[in-house]
């Protein structure tokens, strides 16, 4: 055997022991391989943060039971007016209180009139005129609300007039005196508490937004 063949075969020799020293190594590839999949994230728009439609609404559930009549009429107002709130015509009903109750007492229903329907002015100012036929003057101050609740709702889907009671427990310090300053009602110096069961009534979808008090009682 030549020089020439021996060397040939030596370096087939080598050449076929590198080959399988690579496969070993890097293992062995066959076609196109797959890109790695990404880990997915998950979607912070699901999970705990998916807003549900069709929940209890909570500005109705928070005064009310759920399911009550009182819940279904306001949930019905709310269809015909969206921008109504519970909570704020509750807000609102606070200050309209104080405001009719405080002239009442004073003597000067005037400026509440707006707020009152007829026949609630009517029998307001029946008493105001007594008081004055007898010569009484009246001094009050109003300490605060104790108390506030939504106790009933009703509403007309025909005329769309919408009727919220709310129930009070305030505190007071009034007294009325005759023409010779004597006290002959209440008690200049005593808080006194006063329960008080409101009705305001309203068309549900006017340019009004202002809400009469259309029956009292306690």
């Amino acid at each position: 055997m030549s020089n020439a063949v021996i060397q040939l075969l030596v370096l087939a020799g080598i050449a076929i022991f590198l080959i399988l020293r690579l496969k070993s190594v890097l293992g062995t590839r066959e076609g196109f391989e797959k890109p790695p999949v990404p880990t997915r994230l998950p979607d912070a728009r699901k999970g705990k943060f998916e807003v549900i439609e069709g929940g209890p609404d909570r500005d109705i559930t928070d005064h009310v039971p759920e399911g009550s009549d009182a819940a279904r009429a306001l949930a019905a107002m709310k269809q015909v007016e969206p921008s109504f709130s519970v909570s704020e015509f509750l807000g609102g009903a606070r200050g309209a209180y104080e405001m009719i109750l405080m002239a009442f007492e004073k003597g000067d229903l005037t400026r509440v009139k707006p707020f009152l329907s007829d026949e609630v002015y009517d029998t307001f100012a029946e008493v105001v005129a007594a008081r004055s036929a007898r010569g009484l003057s009246v001094t009050a101050e109003f300490m605060g609300i104790r108390e506030l609740t939504l106790q009933t709702a009703e509403f007309d889907p025909v005329s769309r007039e919408g009727e919220v009671t709310v129930r009070f427990a305030s505190e007071l310090v009034s007294s009325a005196r005759n023409a010779d300053g004597e006290v002959i009602e209440g008690n200049p110096k005593e808080v006194r508490r006063q329960r008080d069961v409101w009705t305001f009534a309203r068309k549900m979808g006017s340019n009004d937004p202002n809400w009469q008090l259309v029956a009292t009682g306690e």
